[in-house]
């Protein structure tokens, strides 16, 4: 089994992330639980969505504290949190880039993509949600989930402008990371 947490505000599109994800997961044959936590219930407030993947049923329906993946959209959450508690020894985090802020520190084996999501998302959809760019630096970062399918899966969530925006965002997500590892 896999599991992935994503860390964001509330309203930065952190639960359609995990829903996306669990599409091409299920795209890709496999089965997949995503679902999210919220503290304080407002905008803005700090909160997670989980993704649950597995080749089998996916039965536990807990909160992810040993994650092999992290994704954070929000770089700010991490002054107050550590996202990357419980990230495996091997585990792989994306994160939201924000200026003037370096890497994390990390053990021997985890590695750390530095995104600038939001720039990518701004260019591309019209506002720095930068989510679907992280989708996208997961995917080359991990090599969990072809990019095709990671489209097919947001065909499924969105749709008009703001799918043609974030297949765009998605795909430059994507060759951010290739081009930079």
């Amino acid at each position: 089994m896999k599991e992935i947490r994503i860390h964001a505000r509330a309203g930065q599109g952190a639960i359609t992330t995990a829903y996306i994800l669990g599409e091409a997961y299920f795209i890709k044959g496999m089965y997949a639980y995503a679902f999210p936590h919220f503290g304080a219930a407002r905008m803005g407030a700090p909160m997670n969505a989980f993704v649950r993947v597995d080749n089998k049923p996916v039965r536990i329906r807990s909160q992810i504290y040993k994650p092999n993946f992290v994704i954070v959209v929000d770089f700010t959450i991490m002054r107050s949190f550590d996202c990357l508690a419980g990230l495996k020894e091997d585990g792989i985090a994306i994160i939201n880039q924000r200026e003037g802020v370096g890497i994390p520190k990390v053990k021997l084996k985890q590695k750390i993509h530095i995104v600038p999501a939001n720039k990518i998302a701004q260019e591309t959809i019209g506002r720095p949600l930068g989510n679907t760019a992280l989708l996208g630096a997961y995917a080359a970062a991990t090599g969990e989930i072809d990019l095709d399918i990671l489209q097919q899966a947001i065909k499924v969530h969105l749709a008009g402008k703001k799918q043609e925006g974030n297949l765009e965002a998605v795909k430059q997500g994507f060759e951010f990371i290739k081009k930079n590892v």
